[in-house]
């Protein structure tokens, strides 16, 4: 698994971090997602694919 995150259309609503917070995170100064690994651990790939999907802004891609 490998993800992606579109800064450009983050909205900073933060569900990503509340999922999967081993693997999101977001910058101080405007709550723009970051990623803390681009190749998340196995284990959280169902958190990883839940926050993909809940994204408001649809700024995460997961690719297999």
């Amino acid at each position: 698994m490998r993800l992606s995150v579109d800064q450009d259309s983050c909205i900073g609503s933060g569900q990503c971090v509340i999922t999967a917070p081993e693997v999101f995170d977001q910058r101080d100064e405007d709550g723009i997602v970051t990623l803390l690994t681009d190749r998340p651990d196995p284990g959280d790939a169902a958190d990883v694919r839940h926050a993909a999907a809940i994204c408001p802004a649809a700024a995460i891609s997961v690719a297999d």
